[in-house]
């Protein structure tokens, strides 16, 4: 069986590619890694594609929990993979989560798309019709916008705010603030890009952030995982 890992900043999530898609996903937090019940949980592997922007030690503890045989690959981003073109000035500099996205993006939709994951950053990226990355942007996710406000400041809360038009207080001011700052990025992208093209949103905080989108956007599953199933059709070949 083959599986695949997406090891985020703060999440790890898995699941069982099944046919050319990933399965349910699964996931535990990066802090509460334990190499039992990982081991546990994939001790049918037969073989492992796999992300990790987290570090080497979680790097070493993913492989130390796959089954003794388990081939694991490590997906790291390179000039061109999966019909994609890697614009990036470096292209192995690119976070492989970005780059096994955009390959996952691609797997949904053609044309030119706007690829938005919202996690413990938020990054935007764009892949025109010619299945050319030609950039995107990183900024803090919003539960570190707001974070950062209420660490930082004497007066200002770790605010709970709600989507409105006009904020009249302190909390919605602030949610509304930092959620809206992150959205205008995003149709700002798109708008450069061409009003044909399509906002996919994903990640953890797609939730929360969609709302605040004025324009029509899809959301999505797991992309990182999408990609890694893409890419497990060429690797287990």
């Amino acid at each position: 069986m083959v599986l695949l890992i997406d090891a985020g900043n703060s999440r790890i999530k898995w699941a069982w590619l099944q046919g050319d898609a990933p399965g349910t996903e699964s996931g535990i937090d990066v802090a509460d890694i334990d190499g039992a019940p990982l081991a546990s949980a994939w001790r049918n592997a037969t073989a492992a594609v796999y992300t990790c922007v987290a570090g080497d030690a979680v790097d070493a503890a993913l492989r130390a929990a796959l089954p003794s045989g388990c081939v694991a690959h490590r997906v790291q981003s390179q000039s061109a993979a999966c019909g994609i073109t890697n614009m990036y000035a470096t292209p192995s500099r690119l976070g492989a989560d970005r780059w096994a996205a955009l390959i996952g993006a691609r797997t949904l939709e053609r044309g030119p798309l706007v690829v938005a994951t919202a996690g413990t950053a938020t990054t935007v990226d764009v892949l025109d019709a010619d299945d050319r990355f030609l950039g995107g942007y990183i900024l803090p996710g919003l539960h570190l916008m707001l974070e950062s406000l209420a660490r930082n400041t004497a007066g200002l809360p770790h605010a709970q705010g709600a989507p409105v038009e006009w904020p009249r207080n302190t909390d919605d001011a602030i949610h509304n603030g930092c959620a809206g700052a992150q959205a205008a990025l995003i149709e700002r992208v798109q708008a450069r890009l061409g009003a044909d093209a399509t906002i996919l949103l994903s990640g953890g905080g797609a939730e929360a952030l969609s709302p605040y989108l004025a324009c029509a956007h899809r959301r999505v599953d797991n992309l990182v995982l999408r990609g890694l199933a893409r890419v497990a059709a060429d690797v287990m070949k």
